[in-house]
């Protein structure tokens, strides 16, 4: 029984990053670009979880936003794109607010002198963030 659960792990393993697999996965992906909403969901949230832990990560550079001129309200975020001047937002950076509790979150344009970037372990302050602070505070390198 031991042997035989072993070799079924690894031949499905094997099934799943062989090529035959992984070009149906590549047709159905196909199929479904073709739908209009289901495209605009599934390109989304796919983009969304790769940029969690795909190989294109973008949630690995957390800062702390100045929200208000004076400093004393901050958001706690993610910087998604160095530059924003293709938006027409010169010396401006893309930060992305994760929400408590929730898989959303808010995308703001922010001038780059409003942002200090953190030194710490990208996934602990994800933690902290999506937490609502409730979990440890992320420790600064």
């Amino acid at each position: 029984g031991f042997l035989a659960t072993v070799v079924l792990i690894t031949l499905i393993g094997f099934l799943g990053t062989s090529f035959v697999t992984r070009a149906l996965l590549n047709t159905f992906e196909e199929g479904l670009t073709h739908l209009p909403f289901v495209r605009l969901v599934y390109t989304s949230t796919k983009d969304l979880l790769n940029a969690f832990v795909g190989e294109k990560r973008r949630f690995d550079k957390p800062v702390v936003v100045a929200l208000t001129a004076d400093g004393a309200i901050r958001g706690l975020g993610y910087i998604t794109q160095e530059s924003a001047e293709s938006l027409g937002a010169m010396e401006s950076v893309v930060v992305y607010f994760p929400q408590s509790y929730a898989f959303a979150g808010w995308t703001f344009v922010v001038p780059a002198s409003r942002v200090t970037r953190v030194e710490t372990v990208s996934s602990d302050f994800m933690a902290f963030v999506v937490s609502g602070g409730v979990t440890d505070v992320p420790r600064i390198k």
